[in-house]
């Protein structure tokens, strides 16, 4: 004989509207690294960093399929280089979860493509936005080398360019992947150097944004690299905090300056003359941005900028330096 409960009873054992529409929440920085990354000497965190090490644990039993997937679609969207035509391809990457890292490298992808006529030829990697879950591949140690390779079997190395921007924590001996409590690892100098010379990947645009960024520099400085960085390679860079929609740098190189038909060398020095201005309101310890601009750098710029676009675009979301307050009580 079955039982019938009251209608007010089954009404009382399902979801309220509440729970069922509670806001995201995205992932947290709670737990420690593993074992083996937090009792790492500082010999053993450089080697980790060249190699490119990478660390998983505590992973849904779907993840790793769900993940392939993800990042099978980002490299199967590059459209093929055109001959006679030097075509830039943009990687935007976000090594950390926090939100600000997510945001910032989505937006960096639509500026970047737009100044370099680069639309149907990019990849972005990186975590949530903050308002769902991310639909793209994760910016890990292990998807950078795969997108990298991607590109490098795409593009005319001859012909083409690569424009990579990260952005993400840093330390002395890199940049560093952090995804909550799941994901862990580090990309160094040495590791990104090896890889371009594995992959014959010469003639790129390099911008990293990350406190110690500086150390990306000589390193991979050459006669067809321009690269820029955050901050010099003893000093820290300011703005990211999960909340915000911009760290300094982001905001002021890319969210700004590259919005603006100006050449990259203009352009750079206005980030840094801004970033400049907002330390000193914030009475904050100068975090020295470093650039290189190669002296073969023209063969590829020089054309590229000539397809720039002849309007500027407004800068989104909430400037980083409204950020101050927070940083001055910290």
């Amino acid at each position: 004989m079955r039982l019938l409960l009251p209608l007010a009873a089954v009404l009382a054992l399902l979801p309220t509207a509440s729970a069922q529409q509670q806001p995201y929440s995205p992932p947290q920085h709670t737990a420690p690294p593993p074992p083996g990354m937090a009792r790492s000497t500082e010999f053993e965190i450089v080697q980790q960093a060249n190699g490119g090490t990478q660390i998983e644990r505590d992973r849904p039993a779907r993840h790793a399929l769900a993940e392939h997937r993800r990042l099978a679609r980002a490299l199967a969207t590059l459209a093929p280089q055109r001959k006679g035509v030097v075509d830039a391809y943009v990687l935007s990457v976000a090594l950390d979860s926090d939100p600000v890292f997510g945001r910032e490298a989505r937006e960096a992808t639509r500026v970047l493509a737009r100044r370099y006529d680069a639309a149907g030829r990019t990849i972005t990697l990186g975590g949530s936005d903050g308002s769902a879950p991310s639909p793209l591949p994760m910016g890990s140690p292990h998807n950078i080398e795969a997108a990298l390779a991607r590109i490098a079997e795409t593009m005319d190395p001859a012909e083409d360019v690569l424009i990579l921007y990260t952005t993400s924590h840093g330390a002395p001996f890199g940049v560093v992947y952090n995804d909550g409590n799941e994901g862990y690892g580090a990309i160094s100098p040495t590791r990104l150097s090896r890889l371009f010379d594995a992959f014959g990947i010469e003639r790129r645009l390099l911008i990293i944004s990350a406190c110690y960024s500086g150390v990306f520099v000589p390193v991979l400085s050459g006669p067809q690299t321009a690269i820029f960085s955050a901050a010099s390679s003893d000093r820290s860079s300011f703005g990211c905090m999960a909340e915000n929609d911009w760290t300094f740098f982001g905001d002021a190189m890319i969210n700004r300056a590259l919005r603006k038909p100006q050449p990259l060398g203009t352009a750079a020095n206005e980030a840094v003359s801004l970033i400049r201005q907002w330390e000193r309101q914030g009475d904050l310890k100068p975090s020295l941005p470093q650039q290189s601009i190669g002296v073969e750098v023209g063969n590829w710029l020089t054309p590229l900028e000539a397809r720039m676009p002849k309007v500027a675009t407004a800068p989104v979301g909430r400037p980083s330096v409204d950020s101050l307050s927070e940083l001055q009580r910290r």
